[in-house]
């Protein structure tokens, strides 16, 4: 089956974040590519890779950046698809407000659909329902996690209205 789903991250030293997109879209049934682009460093990679996503059957891109985090921009400027960014708190940035300021700052006309600093996991979820809205597997797959987080915390209200909330610290 052919990917659905693009995570692209700056560099290497991204990936400890950005694999928890591909962990969430993993355990949503959703199939992925993951490779590093970096719209600095590599550039013409870059606009190849976002030329050429539709052809390879990619339906949303997530891009991971830190820093001055250019790259979901510029990959929405190169593409129709949805782009999600996920900025990055990574070593050289001022407390991860450059990334998440630069993600969210664009213009009109180049829409990144932005999660929080860091937030990779709920970026490959959001990849997941956007999916979802056009492939019926992926959609049950997304319902059932939806059942699942109402559950737990359903199951975590009775525990603490039942037994108290001192009694429930340790759980």
């Amino acid at each position: 089956m052919s990917k659905q789903v693009g995570i692209i991250m700056g560099s290497k030293s991204d990936l400890p974040i950005m694999s928890e997109a591909a962990k969430a879209l993993e355990e949503l049934g959703v199939n992925y590519e993951l490779t590093i682009v970096s719209a600095h460093r590599t550039p013409r990679r870059m606009i190849d890779y976002a030329e050429s996503a539709r052809q390879r059957g990619i339906k949303v891109i997530i891009a991971g950046a830190g820093g001055a985090a250019h790259l979901p921009g510029m990959v929405a400027s190169l593409t129709s698809l949805p782009v999600i960014g996920v900025p990055i708190k990574s070593s050289n940035s001022i407390d991860g407000w450059d990334s998440i300021l630069s993600i969210l700052q664009m213009p009109a006309g180049i829409p990144v659909a932005t999660v929080a600093l860091n937030g990779a996991k709920n970026a490959g979820i959001l990849a997941a329902s956007m999916v979802g809205a056009y492939d019926a597997k992926v959609a049950e797959n997304m319902d059932n996690f939806k059942k699942e987080l109402r559950e737990k915390v359903e199951e975590n209200a009775r525990d603490v209205e039942l037994k108290g909330w001192r009694d429930t610290l340790d759980d």
